[in-house]
């Protein structure tokens, strides 16, 4: 039996993406992995809209919350195996050192929180982000991970970050 897996989704604000993220790995992976999410500066909530999606699709959302990633940088947080940054700016912001020196890979998804837009375009742009990384997800759940060697696991991350759905018509 294989143990489960940490996957930590890292966000500037921890209020959408990386929230959506963590809502994923949490359905299917479940069994396989144990999900959480954060962000370098967290806007200290969930945004509505990004809630109003993920009720809609049935998650729980009093289960998410924005957090600072100093949280999984601690010596009593849980030791990672992976973390994903999912916005191009955390990408490119000096990390914190993770405990268990977990693999990375970036899996970049274009800002939903568009405030000067309309509600209904911000729907669209939030659909579109959880769409892109459920998408991504369901192909990193797939993965035979303890049947990969590094080198390998590695690339099979970096291309997950480029995978896009075909679809973006339900949910």
């Amino acid at each position: 039996m294989l143990r489960i897996m940490n996957v930590l989704f890292l966000c500037t604000g921890n209020s959408a993406r990386s929230i959506f993220a963590q809502a994923s790995l949490q359905r299917w992976g479940l069994g396989k992995f144990n999900a959480y999410s954060a962000g370098s500066m967290p806007k200290g909530r969930v945004h509505p809209l990004a809630a109003e999606l993920l009720e809609r699709n049935n998650y729980d959302t009093s289960l998410f919350r924005s957090k600072s990633w100093e949280e999984f940088s601690v010596k009593e947080a849980p030791a990672l195996d992976f973390v994903f940054t999912v916005c191009d700016r955390a990408a490119n912001e000096v990390c914190p050192i993770w405990p268990g020196q977990p693999m990375t890979a970036h899996w970049g998804i274009n800002d939903p929180d568009q405030p000067d837009l309309s509600v209904d375009q911000q729907r669209q742009l939030m659909k579109k982000a959880y769409m892109e990384l459920d998408h991504r997800i369901r192909i990193f759940t797939a993965l035979p991970i303890e049947k990969l060697e590094k080198l390998s696991l590695q690339k099979h991350l970096d291309d997950i970050g480029k995978a896009l759905p075909t679809d973006y018509t339900d949910k």
